[in-house]
């Protein structure tokens, strides 16, 4: 895939100036435009069937300023581009899209698209505002297209390649496994068109372009992973899901796929993990996914820990019907796991990495786990399960045990697994707990390259003790239960790490897409933040070497 995305090219376009363009103006930050009327059928096939090219310009004091690359097929049209913005009013602010039509016989559309106030870097907001804005714009201009019904689009790299790919391949995400076919005398409506970089970009620009491929691809996979409905998506389909994806991206002869099953959970007396599961009819599986991509197999690795609940009902503290479909997402950690992984492997990084994943549903039945039972994890410590719908730090504690016996560098999890992060801070930013002062700034770093924010919450003692328990070893809800909850839930992951380099990610406020602040995502599940967690393992290697 890396390959062939950093080398995906095609040749553009002859030139006819005399041909008349027609315009449409789309407000700012909208990504929507209607049909438009064209004389013939056959005109109106032929734009259908036609190339689309998303052009990037920023604010400048005396009007629109293309981008380099614009300016250079602004030259190769004959000064076309220049002269119908002028046509149709010089400034494009930051957020801004125009589509243009019949710009030659062979660019049938132009997205000219702003990219705000040309500029040294600056974070504003807790991210790298030109790379947003690149995201932004590219995802303005690619759904543009998309809506036009245009087969084949073109970017130019807007300045930044990497940002422009994740922009446009986020954008053009859809979910759509579930729909009948249409009938065949109506046009498909999500089509998806090809994407590929200008050709006029140099070989720097499309290694750049080829990397934000595959981090989109990463997160678009843990998107899809999310989307699909519980009863297609089951411990045993997600194993064989992400089976056949890891098997089929590039370097798959450095991972190795182990799926345990329950005998295997049972034989490392994994009680908490178990607890959960056995209300359900559904087979439990524990997913280990070893990525060797350094130079010897024998050095320490990374360890993803990710929460794989592929249906969660709250069991007998079952939950309120609203929102409940939502829960077929709250693997959301496991396949933020997954999409990282595959991206690691794709871009073949220099790391060896085990990736760990609980897989099961939290359901109601006779069988299930009851309020106030008490189990015992693998480390033999006992926990009084005070609330049946606080399963995800059950399955992880387990899970976190099991991965010390890597002896690793460093161990990163990541869950859907309080509503109370979202109350704190909604879909802003993913809450993170970290007691490595070095682990959190490169976090913190990544996450403002990416644009997909994490914010550091406390991890103070008081935390730690309110989660004892009368009866047991630990309590699985704090007391009193609704106060500080996704601290108190940290606080009791915390109760099973003995490594230093240990960070928690909770992304339940973050796991649901359509947010003003990020565009480039569609509604529903976001696969957030796949992207952060690549950068950060990036950035490990790069300060390795």
């Amino acid at each position: 895939m890396l390959k062939s995305a950093v080398k995906g090219s095609c040749s553009l376009f002859s030139c006819n100036s005399s041909v008349s363009v027609l315009l449409r103006i789309v407000p700012a930050r909208s990504i929507s435009t209607s049909s438009f009327l064209l004389d013939s059928a056959e005109e109106k096939s032929n734009m259908l069937s036609g190339r689309g090219m998303v052009v990037g310009c920023y604010e400048g004091e005396d009007g629109a300023e293309l981008t380099e690359a614009g300016k250079t097929l602004d030259a190769k049209y004959n000064n076309k581009i220049t002269r119908i913005l002028k046509i149709s009013g010089q400034q494009v602010k930051d957020g801004d899209s125009r589509l243009f039509y019949d710009i030659s016989e062979d660019l049938t559309h132009l997205a000219l698209v702003g990219l705000g106030k040309r500029g040294p870097e600056e974070k504003q907001e807790d991210m790298l505002m030109s790379r947003h804005n690149v995201r932004c714009a590219a995802a303005a201009g690619a759904s543009l297209l998309k809506k036009a019904k245009v087969k084949e689009i073109h970017l130019e790299g807007l300045s930044d390649p990497e940002a422009a790919a994740e922009g446009t391949h986020l954008a053009l995400f859809t979910y759509d496994d579930m729909k009948g076919k249409k009938p065949t005398n109506e046009e498909p409506t999500n089509e998806k068109p090809s994407v590929l970089l200008w050709d006029g970009s140099s070989e720097g620009e499309r290694e750049q372009w080829g990397r934000g491929c595959v981090l989109a691809e990463g997160q678009n996979f843990a998107r899809w992973l999310m989307e699909t409905p519980s009863n297609h998506m089951t411990p045993t389909d997600f194993v064989d899901a992400v089976s056949r994806k890891l098997g089929q991206c590039e370097n798959k002869d450095k991972i190795e796929i182990s799926p345990r099953p329950y005998s295997w959970i049972k034989e490392k007396k994994m009680g908490s993990f178990l607890s959960v599961a056995q209300g359900s009819d559904e087979d439990p599986w524990f997913l280990e996914i070893k990525y060797n991509g350094a130079t010897s197999p024998d050095t320490n690795p990374l360890v993803l820990v990710g929460k794989g609940i592929t249906f969660d009902s709250g069991g007998i503290s079952i939950k309120p019907a609203a929102g409940m479909p939502e829960m077929k997402a709250d693997m959301g950690g496991a396949a933020c796991v997954t999409g990282t992984t595959l991206a690691v492997a794709m871009l073949g990084l220099p790391i060896n990495i085990v990736s760990l994943m609980p897989l099961c549903e939290n359901m109601p039945s006779g069988k299930a786990v009851k309020p106030g039972d008490v189990v015992t994890a693998m480390n033999g410590k006992t926990i009084e399960v005070d609330n049946t719908d606080a399963e995800g730090r059950l399955i992880l504690a387990d899970a976190l045990c099991y991965a010390h016996s890597f002896n690793p560098t460093g161990i990163i999890d990541m869950a859907t697994l309080t509503g109370a992060v979202g109350v704190a801070l909604g879909s802003g930013a993913a809450g993170t707990y970290t007691t490595s002062e070095s682990m959190w700034e490169r976090f913190h770093e990544a996450s403002r390259t990416t644009g997909d924010r994490l914010w550091r919450m406390p991890l103070y003692n008081l935390y730690s003790k309110q989660m004892k328990s009368r009866i047991a070893d630990i309590n699985n809800l704090g007391t009193p239960s609704r106060s500080a909850g996704s601290c108190t839930a940290a606080a009791f992951l915390k109760a099973f790490v003995e490594c230093d380099e240990w960070c928690h990610l909770d992304i339940a406020g973050v796991m649901s897409g359509g947010t003003a602040d990020l565009p480039y995502l569609s509604k529903g599940m976001s696969g957030r933040p796949t992207r952060t967690i690549i950068q950060y393992i990036q950035q490990l290697c790069s300060s390795q070497q």
